[in-house]
Order: structure tokens, then sequence, then C-alpha cells
């Protein structure tokens, strides 16, 4: 099930003038070059931002997402109709043979249930090609990134075109283990309202990553930093092993 502030209209509407910042998206766009990917199928895509930078390079884009109020936004945006939207998760694609696979920002850490996890990793190596290659982020555990999810260091206006002004923080309200759960609120200036959502997160150790993903069928060619959050996120590329290989 999708978060509030991807699956509620409202939300989904004001997410990306809320963030609107997205340069941690150049490395992947790197990436997609440096592999020479004619094919990308775009995990968690959200409000395709990721998306229709990679099909504005002449590079075919299947984007799936939970959150279908987050792909209205993305299919109305400007080159939607040259992306492939799904409604749904990786585990319910169609056949595909992409050339690279990715889940940029939080999609990795929000799969946090291990099953959900393991079945995400092995549908995406299911709809690779053969070398085709997987790559995502996560965030460092020994950071402890969290520790700065407050009102005081998050808290922001934004005037959105359309909408008006809106009021927007993140509090964390539970931390278990791995798993790491903020509230983001939002107050819309134009009627007052307020509206929140809650998310998990879960903070993987490098090992476990590297063991899981070998045990769903890759090769571990690279741990790379993230060039915007250096020391901070671990980027993984990974190739799609073949059988007796």
């Amino acid at each position: 099930m999708a978060d509030e502030c991807f699956g509620v209209p409202r939300l989904a509407a004001v997410y990306d003038p809320l963030d609107p910042d997205r340069r941690d998206l150049d490395a992947y766009l790197r990436i997609a070059k440096e592999l020479g990917a004619r094919s990308v199928l775009d995990i968690g895509c959200g409000t395709g931002v990721f998306a229709l930078l990679l099909a504005d390079r002449g590079i075919e884009v299947v984007g799936v997402d939970p959150a279908e109020a987050s792909l209205e936004v993305a299919r109305d945006k400007p080159g939607g109709e040259r992306v492939r939207w799904i409604h749904g998760d990786a585990t319910a694609l169609p056949p595909l043979r992409a050339d690279l696979a990715t889940m940029t920002g939080n999609v990795a850490q929000a799969i946090v249930d291990p099953l959900v996890w393991r079945e995400t990793l092995r549908c995406a190596r299911a709809a690779l090609r053969p070398g085709g290659h997987l790559v995502f982020e996560t965030r460092d555990p020994a950071r402890r990134a969290w520790q700065e999810w407050n009102r005081e260091a998050s808290y922001g206006v934004t005037e959105v075109p359309g909408v008006g002004a809106v009021e927007n923080w993140v509090e964390v309200i539970d931390v278990s283990g791995p798993l790491v759960t903020f509230r983001s609120t939002y107050v819309f200036a134009t009627d007052g309202e307020v509206l929140t959502s809650d998310s998990t997160l879960r903070f993987r150790e490098r090992h476990e990553i590297e063991t899981e993903l070998v045990a769903q069928g890759f090769v571990i060619e690279d741990v790379r930093d993230a060039p915007d959050r250096p020391g901070r996120e671990f980027v993984f590329l990974a190739r799609r092993r073949e059988v007796g290989r």
C-alpha cells in the first residue's frame, strides 16, 4: 500500500513542488548512459520525474508504482504519453526485457518486508534481459540519518502554483531496530486543511543487501558513493547472473 504522500491526490499533486531539487537523479542518468541502456524499468516511479528524464533522452521506459494518484500526476506531465505507466509493483509486471532496472530515492528502503524485498529483487531480475543491470541506492545505517528528521530542520513554506502556500515538515515517530517511521505534515493555507503521511523505511546493512542480491541471481559489479550525499548512501550496481555462471 502506498503512503498517503503518494496515494492521496491532494498530496501527490504537491509532491514535486515540495521536493524540487532532484540532482540525486543525475547519477542514475550517468549510469544509464554508461551502460548504454535503451530500455529502463523504473520501479517505484512515483510522479515520473526520472522516467520522463529518461524518455527525453530517447530511452524506452516502463514506470511502475502502487500509487495511482502519483501515476495520474506522471501521466499528465509533458511527454507523459511516451512512458508506459503500470499501476502496481515489481511483482505484477508483464513480460519485459529491460536493459536496466532502477529504484531511485527511498524506493528500496520503503520495501520494508523482507519477503517482499526478496520478491522485488527476483522480479526485477526476471524483467531484465540477459546481462541487464539493476541499480538502486540505500542509506548507510551507520550514519543514522533519521536523527536529523525533525520539525526544526525540515520546516518550510512553499508557494505552489494553483494551490497556494503549503507548510510542510517531518518528524520521526518511531525507531524499532532497522525500521524508522516518520510523519510528514502538510498544512494548506487556502482552506487550513492539515494532512499527514506516515512512512517507514528499513535501514539495511551493506552485507545484508549484498547477500540478498547474490541469492536472487545477481552479480554485484560495484557499490558506489552517492554523489549528492557523499559518505551517507550506498549505490548498488548489479548485473543479472545467468544460470551456470
